[in-house]
C-alpha cells in the first residue's frame, strides 16, 4: 500500500472518530438544564464576580431538532410595584435578563448558538460561541472573551447548568 493511501485511510478514520464524538456531544446536550451559577472573570485583571447575583435562575433547553432556548435572570430581580412596570422598573428588569433562541451546532470543543430571536436585538442574527465541559450531570458553558451584556466589561462568563431530571 502506498504512503498516500495509508495517510488517506488515517485521515478518514480520524474524521469518522470526530463525527462520532460530535454526535455523542449532541446526544448528551439534548434536554433541559437548570442554571446553577454564572461567574464573570474580567480581562485582564482576573477578578471574578457573580454577575447575576449568588442565585441566578434560569433554564437552557437543547432539542434533538437542533434548536435551543435559554432564559435566565438576576437572583435579586424586583417585582414591579404595579401591574405595569414604570420606565425605571422596566429598565432594571431588562438589565437582569438574558434570553435568546436559535439553532445550535457542535464544533470541536465549542457549541455555536446561531441566534434568531433575542432579548438584546444586537445579538439577533449573530453566532454565540460557548466552550463546553461535562462533569457528571453538570454542563459548563464558557463564553469567548467579549463584552458582557450587563456592564459591558471585557470578560469570560462561565455558566454552570445542571440537568433537570
Amino acid at each position: 500500500m502506498s504512503a498516500s493511501r495509508i495517510l488517506f485511510a488515517i485521515l478518514v478514520c480520524a474524521w469518522s472518530a470526530a463525527a462520532v464524538d460530535i454526535d455523542a456531544v449532541k446526544h448528551k446536550l439534548i434536554g433541559t438544564w437548570k442554571l446553577v451559577s454564572y461567574i464573570r472573570e474580567e480581562i485582564p485583571s482576573g477578578r471574578k464576580s457573580e454577575l447575576m447575583g449568588p442565585l441566578p435562575s434560569g433554564y437552557l433547553i437543547y432539542g434533538a431538532d437542533g434548536r435551543m432556548m435559554v432564559i435566565f435572570v438576576h437572583s435579586d430581580r424586583k417585582k414591579p410595584l404595579g401591574a405595569v412596570p414604570t420606565p425605571a422598573e422596566s429598565e432594571e428588569l431588562l438589565k437582569g435578563l438574558v434570553s435568546y433562541t436559535g439553532t445550535y451546532a457542535v464544533k470541536g470543543d465549542a457549541i455555536v448558538h446561531h441566534v434568531d430571536v433575542s432579548w438584546n436585538e444586537s445579538w439577533t442574527g449573530t453566532d454565540q460561541t460557548r466552550f463546553y465541559k461535562f462533569e457528571g450531570n453538570r454542563l459548563s458553558l464558557a463564553t469567548t472573551k467579549s463584552l458582557d451584556s450587563v456592564e459591558g466589561k471585557l470578560s469570560v462568563r462561565t455558566l454552570i447548568w445542571e440537568r433537570v431530571k
